[in-house]
């Protein structure tokens, strides 16, 4: 038997304890269930705190509607982690967190409220990118921007810089008329750089490394008449990203900004530059693929690897 299935089967025979108040197994069951969710063994243990998390809402009917507003937030955020559940996962995650937010705002901290508010735009990202009727990419829009109003900048600098790049990724998502695209874009690429703005490298590699790379990608797609331009701005921004993105310290995630680059020099025009693009755009990308084969991605290393080919 598995570490985490034994430990739920262990929680489960410690409910039968008579000398154990009602509370205390109720916090019991979440503390396991958190450190089930934060340090899964296998993709399965997820699922295993799930319900470590329902069996704790199930015993919390009389404990403060806060308590139970804390569960309903937890079980959702493992719900929307896990890759086994799929599109009712999301729908129950989308559900607890609806439930919880009330509550939290009303009894809970900011903080916990604005991170439910976070996470229920997550979910209904997924679940707007799905196609899943009556939910729309506005609605996790709107759930982020109520999440900016306590994760702000000074205070709150990493929950920041995730804000903003989930909007931005929610931005570039949404389809329409070419105006409406346009403004969209734009709307994406300020996302990215109010971020930037207020994310320093030294004390936020990871999330500085991610806007980065992600304003590369905006303005790559921008589809305004100023692309060259716009392609020149991206490299600049896959360069600050690589930074922090060495061989050694985040192998796959190099590879991947590797390989956007390479696609952005491929769109450029050589005679417009003082160095060759194509040159440029064949070693990135070559990179990319012995990293990606290095790291046990066969597949995308010969994506890259085809269009690598293709420039020759």
């Amino acid at each position: 038997m598995r570490r985490a299935q034994a430990d739920f089967a262990a929680a489960l025979a410690m409910l039968e304890r008579e000398d154990l108040a009602a509370y205390a197994k109720v916090d019991m069951l979440v503390e396991m269930a958190m450190g089930v969710q934060q340090r899964p063994r296998d993709p399965a243990d997820l699922g295993l705190a799930v319900r470590l998390y329902g069996e704790a809402l199930s015993r919390a009917e009389n404990e403060p509607a806060l308590t139970q507003a804390r569960i309903r937030a937890r079980q959702a955020t493992a719900l929307a982690q896990d890759p086994q559940g799929g599109i009712d996962a999301l729908q129950r995650a989308r559900d607890l967190l609806q439930q919880a937010i009330p509550v939290l705002h009303c009894e809970g901290l900011a903080a916990e409220w604005a991170e439910a508010q976070m996470n229920l735009g997550l979910v209904l990202q997924s679940l707007a990118a799905e196609r899943v009727p009556g939910v729309v990419m506005g609605a996790a829009i709107a759930a982020y921007q109520e999440a900016l109003r306590v994760f702000l900048p000074a205070q709150y600098p990493a929950e920041y810089a995730i804000l903003q790049n989930n909007l931005a990724t929610a931005y570039l998502s949404m389809g329409g008329e070419l105006q409406a695209g346009k403004l969209r874009e734009a709307l994406a690429v300020q996302a990215f750089e109010t971020a930037l703005a207020h994310i320093r490298l030294q004390d936020h590699p990871r999330e500085y490394a991610m806007l980065q790379n992600n304003l590369g990608n905006a303005l790559q797609s921008v589809l305004s008449g100023h692309r060259q331009e716009n392609c020149l701005r991206a490299l600049q921004a896959y360069e600050e990203a690589l930074k922090v993105r060495t061989v050694q310290a985040a192998p796959l995630e190099r590879a991947n900004t590797l390989a956007n680059m390479g696609q952005c020099l491929a769109s450029l025009r050589a005679q417009d530059l003082d160095f060759e693009p194509i040159a440029r755009a064949r070693d990135c990308l070559a990179q990319a693929e012995q990293l990606f084969c290095a790291h046990g991605l066969p597949d995308r290393a010969t994506l890259v690897a085809a269009s690598r080919m293709a420039l020759a």
